[in-house]
């Protein structure tokens, strides 16, 4: 097992003091090797020697997705190239994606976080873990890979999709523990049974899951079906990838890795710093990374934190499960995908008007989304070919802009609702609080 007790058990004055000390020479690294925070923070009249309490955080200025976006590729590396050894990067759903650079050193921080996880899970040595969680550049199949060796265990790199083939290995190579999104797991236990396996049986005796919203009654019904329990995982591309915050036994929320990640919570409005148990919008920096620090970044997820010491004995902040947005991004089969784009894949089709809804629905155990388009008077005159052509370039033209396939339902000009104001573009009947 990897159990960094004296990490995870630290009193809070001594985690703070520690958490002080790595915030500091991180502030100081980061404005004296990186343009980017030096140009952010003399603009702010903030220098590194300000920082003389963990409050004084709150004198720096946020960073965000947009930010780190015009930094593309390379702008927020505090080391030189060849000091990278692995490069990732979001989906790059709006515009440039974000890049996330590590360094021999991170890849071991990131190993570490995703191992005390594991480890929550009961997760070590004599474990068989099957990752159905993608490879590539997206994060969360490697994070979960690094940590599997650090915690001993043997990993399956199956990746995603093949579900006869996934279970087939699960059976025979005697997994023992699954990684998935809910969605995905939910869609294997039902393959598996309709094919006469009782995922019951299979042996799972851990599972952790995390990239998309999800609610209790989904958790529920992934413990049921597989007869062990799912604990939640959290992370993100711009801060190093899965392993932020880690479910223990207890599944009261989700234990951050306070010594490498700093966390704070805001009202998304006045960007005013809140108490613990209060929800807002999660503010994340990085206080253990060479590669590229990312200090106060704005993840517009919701949450609330409690510092309370859990009951498993671990002393670090615990974060909920995070209920929405603070933006209007849609996270379905795990891609994130903006209304903006929706639009600006309608505006290059021509025949539609900018007057569009999305609705995610989940009728099953997967996402579906159906994109409703108000397309001009003549089309709907045109008979059924001619609208069947328009329906197609939408769809195809959304597909692009987003990679994923969606219905498109063409309606009446001036039949979907209008607002004042910020339209309401989206419709989630999914049901994920």
């Amino acid at each position: 097992m990897f159990w960094n007790e004296e990490i995870e058990t630290m009193p809070r004055q001594d985690l703070e003091e520690l958490q002080l000390k790595k915030l500091q020479s991180t502030v100081k690294r980061a404005f004296e090797k990186i343009p980017y925070y030096n140009k952010r923070y003399s603009e702010a009249e903030v220098y590194p020697e300000d920082i003389e309490t963990l409050k004084d955080i709150e004198k720096l200025p946020f960073i965000t997705k947009d930010d780190l976006r015009e930094s593309y590729p390379f702008g927020l590396f505090a080391v030189d190239i060849k000091e990278i050894k692995e490069l990732h990067s979001s989906s790059g759903t709006t515009g440039k994606p974000v890049v996330s650079g590590y360094t021999e050193k991170d890849l071991d921080t990131w190993a570490e976080t995703i191992a005390r996880g594991l480890t929550m899970m009961g997760i070590g040595e004599d474990d068989i873990l099957q990752n159905t969680h993608g490879y590539g550049m997206f994060t969360g199949g490697f994070g979960v890979h690094y940590g599997s060796h650090k915690v001993g265990a043997a990993i399956i790199p199956i990746s995603t999709g093949q579900t006869r083939r996934q279970i087939e290995i699960m059976k025979d190579f005697g997994a023992t523990g699954l990684i998935f999104t809910p969605s995905y797991g939910i869609h294997l236990a039902e393959v598996a049974l309709e094919d006469g396996i009782d995922p019951k049986e299979l042996g799972i005796k851990a599972i952790g899951f995390g990239a998309e919203g999800w609610t209790e009654e989904i958790r529920q019904r992934v413990e049921e079906l597989f007869g062990t329990k799912a604990y939640n995982i959290y992370g993100l591309t711009e801060l190093m990838g899965p392993g932020v915050g880690i479910e223990c036994e207890a599944q009261k929320g989700l234990h951050i890795a306070e010594d490498i990640y700093y966390p704070e919570i805001i009202d998304p409005n006045t960007q005013q710093v809140l108490g613990e148990n209060t929800p807002g919008e999660l503010v994340l920096t990085n206080l253990e990374r060479e590669g590229m620090p990312v200090i106060r970044f704005r993840t517009k997820d919701l949450t609330k934190i409690t510092y309370e010491k859990c009951e498993c004995g671990r002393t670090h902040a615990r974060m909920s499960r995070i209920t929405g947005r603070s933006d209007d991004m849609i996270k379905v089969k795990g891609v994130a995908i903006f209304p903006s784009q929706i639009e600006k894949a309608l505006l290059k089709v021509g025949d539609a008007e900018p007057h569009y809804m999305i609705i995610v629905t989940r009728p099953g155990t997967l996402d579906e989304i159906e994109v409703k388009v108000e397309v001009s008077q003549d089309i709907f005159f045109d008979g059924v070919k001619e609208m069947m052509a328009v329906q197609n370039k939408i769809g195809k033209s959304i597909e692009n802009e987003t990679g994923i396939r969606v219905k498109v339902t063409l309606v009446e000009p001036k039949t979907l609702p209008r607002f004042e104001g910020k339209a309401k573009r989206v419709i989630d009947e999914r049901n994920l609080h």
